[in-house]
């Protein structure tokens, strides 16, 4: 007979990875878990960004836990409140808002005497395993813009809106035409006296359509909740089939959303000039692919211009351009993203010998399989380096992670093992792998994204969603260091 333990698990973050982690640790029966979490409620992103505009760009019924179906979703692609309100419900209705630690910020965790203690401004407290659920677009990324705080109008980057401020009479200045620069720019165009559009790139556009499900849909999804599965896997084999393998190998996938993106620019913006503007020199998907049906028609409305001269400076009235134009501004939006390679900093995390994973990860962001480090043992990251970010659905790349997460823990609990780490020799040669694969990708074309490391290279998953699954089936424990109960 095994000994049954009750490992203590600490969760750092109580975003969508870190609820989902904590629902699968609940459905095993386990309750030993604390999650820590700096802000004063869950959602993580969809908590912080509240900007005009804010939509998911994964379909809705994609865009859900596999084990907790929303039938209630409005959209396609739901608003981002909506989105929100969904991992509110789920924290609710799941029993994990009591394990929630709100206002605990995690400054440290270090590894000792085989546990790891974290320590926020409460003090230290000590857990058998370490899970971090920090997310992706977390850190917001501010431009390196001579004069910016010179400004005197209203200035915040799109992640930390100031809704206090009127905008319907406003001369509003948009510095970034990414993903959330679109969205913004499809929700104020034409709706405020005045939009400047600053382009560094233009961005291909997809125009996904974005329907709205009616009230019989709703209801019908909500009394036969197979349907809704059957959506999931729809939308499912949609993405993994068309956008997700586009990304990672050429063919006619590749062929076909790039066609499509080239004919939606051609036969939605009719003058020439501005079309010029807004065509890209790269591939398609080469950045992050954005998708909206309402960017081209909102660029081309009265009082929205596009601004294509480079930004020189700040000054208090405005932004001046390289061709000297100063464009007076009331509102300076700065749509710049975040730092996708932040991970877990500014939290400082210590393994076994010491060493911290800024110096394990000097020459770079390593991990085995995205979810575990060499020389940290019981620690496991949701969305960790070369986690499959640009070309999958973020809730299922959670769900994966955590059920790998899970079989350790369930290790620990069943007394069979005490402790584990990958070891250097298994995780140098999955990364080999990965860096061996990353030309056939459509990232390493030729553009300049946030994929990007400090290398050039992307650092991104290089194959299809369902290696990502098979790789994360079950451990191989030869690539482990693995220390028995007893």
């Amino acid at each position: 007979m095994v000994a049954l333990n009750t490992p203590r698990v600490g969760i750092i973050g109580a975003g969508m990875s870190g609820i989902c982690m904590a629902a699968k640790l609940l459905t095993a029966g386990i309750e030993s878990f604390t999650i820590f979490e700096k802000a004063n409620e869950v959602g993580g992103t969809w908590r912080d960004n509240t900007y005009p505009g804010l939509a998911c760009d994964v379909p809705s019924r994609f865009y859900s836990y596999e084990f907790w179906p929303n039938p209630g979703w409005t959209h396609l692609l739901p608003p981002g409140a909506e989105v929100q309100r969904y991992f509110r419900q789920v924290a609710d209705v799941r029993g994990i808002r009591p394990h929630i630690r709100f206002g605990a910020d995690v400054t440290a965790a270090r590894y000792r005497d085989g546990q790891w203690w974290i320590t926020t401004a409460a003090g230290e407290e000590a857990f058998d395993v370490l899970i971090t659920a920090t997310g992706v677009l977390r850190v917001p990324r501010y431009p390196d813009i001579p004069g910016l705080d010179r400004f005197a109008g209203a200035k915040f980057h799109s992640s930390c809106w100031d809704h206090s401020v009127s905008l319907a009479d406003s001369r509003i200045g948009l510095i970034g035409t990414g993903s959330t620069g679109v969205q913004i720019s499809a929700a104020l165009g034409g709706a405020v006296r005045e939009l400047n559009v600053f382009q560094r790139t233009p961005q291909w556009v997809f125009p996904m359509p974005n329907p709205r499900y009616s009230r019989l849909t709703r209801l019908v999804l909500e009394r036969r909740p197979e349907l809704g599965r059957l959506g999931y896997r729809f939308w499912q084999e949609f993405y993994e089939k068309i956008f997700a393998r586009a990304m990672v190998r050429p063919g006619w996938e590749r062929r076909l959303v790039s066609a499509v993106c080239r004919w939606n620019l051609r036969f939605s913006v009719r003058d020439p000039e501005l079309r010029r503007s807004l065509t890209p020199d790269y591939q398609a998907m080469c950045k992050r692919q954005v998708l909206s049906k309402r960017y081209y028609r909102a660029i081309q409305k009265p009082g929205v211009h596009l601004v294509t001269d480079a930004i020189d400076h700040v000054e208090p009235e405005g932004v001046v351009t390289a061709d000297g134009t100063l464009h007076e501004l009331d509102v300076l939006v700065l749509a710049t993203g975040f730092d996708a390679h932040a991970y877990v900093r500014p939290l400082t995390i210590v393994g076994e010998a010491g060493v911290s994973l800024d110096e394990a990860w000097a020459d770079g962001p390593i991990a085995y399989r995205s979810v575990a480090v060499p020389g940290f043992p019981n620690l496991f990251m949701l969305m960790g380096p070369h986690s499959p970010i640009g070309n999958q659905s973020l809730v299922i790349i959670a769900e994966h992670q955590a059920d790998y997460a899970m079989w350790w823990i369930n290790q620990i609990r069943d007394g069979r093992v005490t402790a584990a780490a990958p070891t250097e020799v298994a995780t140098k040669e999955y990364n080999e792998d990965m860096k061996a694969a990353m030309p056939q990708t459509i990232w390493a074309t030729g553009c300049n994204s946030w994929y990007l490391d400090k290398n050039g290279l992307p650092e991104l998953f290089p194959w299809e969603p369902v290696r990502h699954r098979e790789l994360l089936s079950a451990p191989e424990l030869g690539d482990f260091d693995v220390r028995p109960a007893g």
